[in-house]
This record gives C-alpha cells, structure tokens and sequence, in this order.
C-alpha cells in the first residue's frame, strides 16, 4: 500500500502495511522530516494505539534479511506469496547517555515492494554527507587497563562493518608514533581519525593534527600571537584510557559502543584548544586541564608509580594532600567579555548549546573590530594577581569524569572561545579539603573565601622564583627543599615550583603564556544531551 505522486519538489512519502513480528504495522518513512514510524493500522480496543519513530538520521545500516521458513510460515501472514524481509539497525538510548544499536526487521508482502524500502531507505543513508566513509584509526595498546585492541576488535570494529565504513588500522609502538604518522600520512583519503585509548592518545592525535594543518598552512606555532587554521578533519574517540575526560564530557558517558555509533553517524562537535608557549616557544596544546600546583604534583608523583596501574591516582592524589605544599606566584590575565555565560552561572554546556553558539559570534564581532581599529595588542584590560597557591588551575571544558560527575568547573563549556581560571589560594589542609569534596557532590565548589574563578581568553603565569632570577635548576631546587621536608616533618614548605598537568601530561616550566582558540577541533560528538531522548511518537508525522 503506497501513497500517491508527491508534488513537486518534494521527496517521496513511502507508506506501507509491513508486518512486524507477528502483527501488522503501517510504516511510514518520510524524508521531508527525516522519520521512519510505525504503528498499529487498528489498535486494540480499550489500549492506545502503539507508535514509534526513529530518525532517519539514527539509522546505522539497511538489509534485506533472509527468512526462516518455518517462521514464515506460522501465523496470520503465512498466505503470503515470496515474503521478503529487511532489518533497519538504528541508534537506542539507553540510561545514562549511553546509546545501543537496536534492529527491527519487516516483513513484505513481495519481493518488490521490499526492494523499494531498502532502496529508499539506503538512498537516504547515502545522501547524509556528515557521515564518515573511510576512517584512520590509531589504537594504543598500552593504555588504561590495556585493553584497547580487543575492545575495538569485539565492540566497535563490526559496528564500522555494519555500517560499510572501510578503515585504515595503526597499533601504536611507542609514544608519539600516531602525532609523527600524521605529519606523513595523506589525510584527504580520510573522512576522520578515531584514536582508541585515553585522554593522552586523544591529545597525541589532537597534537599531530594541529600541528600538520598549522604546517600545510605554513602557520609558526611558535608565535603565541599567529591565528591557528582550524582542522576540518574529525577525531573520533574510542574511550580506553583511565578517566577519558575529553570523551565523557563531549559524550556524557565513557562507552565505547556510544562513541562507535556517534562517529557512525557523523556527529560534529566544535572544541576549543589552548595553545601553551615560553619564550615564544611552543610546548603544548591543552584540551581540557591545565592544572599547576595540587594537580601537576599528583600527576608528577603518579608517572613514577606506573607500576601501580589507575590506583596510582588515589595514591598519589592521598600523598599530595598531606605534603599540602603551596607555591608562589604571579598571574595574569585577559577576561573573556565576548562570553554570554559566567563561571558560576550554572548553565551547563549541552547539545546544540546556545552560550557556545552566541558568544563565538560576539567573539568574531570583537576580534574585527580589533583588526579594523588597528589593536591587535589592546583586546582589554589585563588583570594581574599574587599571591601563595595551592592549584591553578585552567579547564577549557567542565573535566568531568564518572569519579567526579561535576568536573573541576561545572559550567565551563566546549566551544565558546574561553577556560575558566580557578585560583585556590593557601588555606588549610581542612579547608582544601572541603574544596576537593564539593568536585563530587551538588555544593558551589567556587564558594569559598580562598577560592577565586575568571573565565579568561588568555593568561600569564610566572613562579616567584623565575621572577626572583633564581638560576638553579628545578630539579636541584626541589632536592634542596626535598631534604627540608624530611628534616622537618610534617611539611607545608613552599616549593621553588610545581609541575603542570597538561591534560594528563607532565610540563615543566615556571613561565608560559596560554591563549584558548575558540574551536580549532572537531570531534565526533555532539554534547551531553539535555536529557534522554526516547524515541519519537508517530504525532510528529501527522
């Protein structure tokens, strides 16, 4: 049962009593509003009628499914000449943001009114251009619990298949191997590069993009002033790391198979990057943490205890806080007015996010006129601080992981062109710790009297001592004040310098200069959904 000549213009509304199961359903596919729907043609009386709809853009793959013959020839619809099936595999949410590859077959009266579903519906499959169709995948075998081979192979590997998307694998061998192959490989045969691992492949694929369109555009990186190209490839990330901070807080949920079918399905989502110099060098990118102080001495402390595998965090995390150490220094810093949010205003960075969206294009409005007027040096009033400090701390994104849910800045968000600076200054070892505790439950962490947060577009910092022109390296330094600790337990000494933690990788330097880029990345997401969203009811169609 079909409808009749569509007008002009428009796609063909395809609409036919299919069986599902045992039972009859009128199924609807229509490409105008990109829904595929069935229901109950008669529902049941004192029942409601049954409905559901899937988005055209959610089906994962088509294909004719071949018949048991037993099946076929049970129930109501055994009198049907030559019946015909196909399968229509599609995205279903699950809780907690986690998504899952559903499949619903129909039966078809013939063989050809079967082969105009799937052809249609491929025909629809195909003209979505977002959508990946050969794809780099770089796997790190050594990360989180090393098992990142045998979870693409078992997990994501026969969703790509199912999906007709051809890939190119890479094991990594050692550090660096993916960022040195992407300076050599042909990424034009690419619609995308998928790291499987954690936080550090994501940032070694991330490093080894940037800077191959910075080259091909013959952009110095070591120019903190030079505008960076932004890189039109997507990463797509396969979490297998220890905390996967990038993917939970683009995807809401660390899974592989949610990660899977986003990439399957060609989700974009815009990231901003912060570039990190010295001296006019350049040392870094940072897609999530820059953290000097608490974090970058845990980190710092955990990198010798690898033995240990994940729990070498809370180890090192527990030693930390007990040395309470402090440091000194001065920051500063440019705030970011062309933003539409605040730090503190509890308006979380969702999919399709407004805040995101408004305050890149007020940022494009002040960059020209800085460009027109002739300031590209005078974007605002710096803002200078000293003082003594636990953690400095500067999330480009919320950092949130499932150890804590809130992340180190609840609001900050993935492409509005700014971090949020968080200053925790020297307080007890009480005090810092009723700090740490508010990352984990529903209290305003920034609610302290020793806690200050900006959200900023650049910042400086340099250590006392750098500025004090002590010459005497950092390592020789940290002995001499090492042997004070042990000499005089318990210590809360200050330190010449800490190490910063630059999204999970150690920095050693005691001056640098960061400046975010408002979406220099794109990923293969599409933010934490407001909430989960069931399928649609047939209404939509009617």
């Amino acid at each position: 049962m079909g409808e009749g000549s569509p007008p002009a213009g428009r796609r063909t509304r395809l609409t036919s009593l299919l069986v599902l199961g045992q039972r009859p359903r009128e199924v609807t596919l229509d490409p105008e509003r990109g829904i595929l729907a069935w229901r109950d043609p008669e529902p049941p009386p004192r029942r409601g009628r049954e409905c559901c709809a899937v988005p055209t853009s959610e089906i994962i793959a088509v294909e004719e499914t071949e018949i048991d013959e037993k099946q076929s020839n049970t129930g109501k619809w055994h009198k049907m000449a030559k019946p015909r099936a196909f399968t229509v595999y599609h995205v279903k949410r699950a809780q907690q943001h986690r998504w899952r590859c559903n499949e619903v077959t129909f039966w078809c009266i013939d063989e050809q009114l079967c082969k105009r579903w799937i052809c249609m519906l491929k025909e629809l499959l195909d003209s979505q251009i977002s959508r990946p169709k050969h794809l780099l995948v770089y796997i790190n075998p050594y990360g989180g619990k090393r098992q990142g081979e045998k979870l693409y192979e078992q997990k994501v590997a026969p969703l790509f298949s199912l999906a007709s998307i051809s890939t190119d694998v890479i094991v990594t061998e050692h550090a660096n191997h993916a960022k040195d192959n992407l300076f050599e490989v042909n990424l034009e045969k690419y619609d995308g590069v998928v790291c499987v691992g954690g936080d550090g492949m994501f940032s070694e694929v991330m490093h080894g993009l940037i800077g191959r369109t910075q080259k091909d555009s013959g952009i110095d990186q070591n120019n903190p002033k030079a505008p960076l190209v932004q890189c039109n490839i997507r990463i797509g990330i396969i979490p297998a790391g220890s905390t996967d901070c990038i993917c939970y807080a683009t995807v809401g949920v660390n899974d592989p198979v949610t990660s899977a079918l986003h990439i399957i399905v060609g989700d974009t989502q815009p990231l901003d990057v912060s570039s990190v110099h010295c001296n006019n060098t350049f040392l870094k990118y940072s897609a999530s943490l820059l953290g000097y102080g608490f974090y970058g001495d845990v980190l710092k402390d955990s990198e010798e205890k690898r033995w240990m595998g994940p729990v070498r965090y809370d180890f090192s995390g527990f030693k930390t806080f007990l040395s309470h150490h402090y440091y000194e220094g001065t920051i500063s810093f440019l705030p970011a007015t062309h933003t539409v949010g605040s730090p503190r205003d509890k308006k979380h960075c969702r999919t399709g996010c407004r805040i995101c969206k408004q305050s890149k294009k007020q940022l494009e409005k002040e960059e020209q006129k800085y460009r027109n007027e002739i300031k590209g040096d005078e974007e605002g009033e710096w803002k200078v601080i000293r003082g003594k400090f636990l953690a400095i701390n500067a999330a480009n994104i919320s950092c949130a992981c499932p150890r804590s849910t809130k992340g180190l800045s609840p609001a900050a968000h993935l492409a509005d062109g700014s971090a949020d600076l968080i200053l925790v200054r020297k307080c007890s070892r009480f005090n810092f710790l009723r700090y740490l505790v508010r990352h984990t439950n529903q209290d305003d962490q920034f609610d302290f009297d020793f806690v200050e947060v900006y959200r900023i577009k650049k910042f400086q910092f340099t250590s006392k001592h750098f500025e004090d022109g002590d010459s005497e390296p950092v390592d020789v330094q940290k002995k001499h004040f090492g042997q004070f600790c042990r000499d005089h337990p318990p210590c809360c000494c200050d330190l010449p310098d800490s190490t910063w933690n630059c999204d999970g990788e150690t920095l050693d330097s005691s001056s640098i200069e960061v400046k975010v880029h408002c979406q220099l990345m794109k990923l293969f997401a599409r933010g934490i959904e407001k909430k989960s969203k069931h399928q649609a009811t047939y209404k939509q169609l009617t």
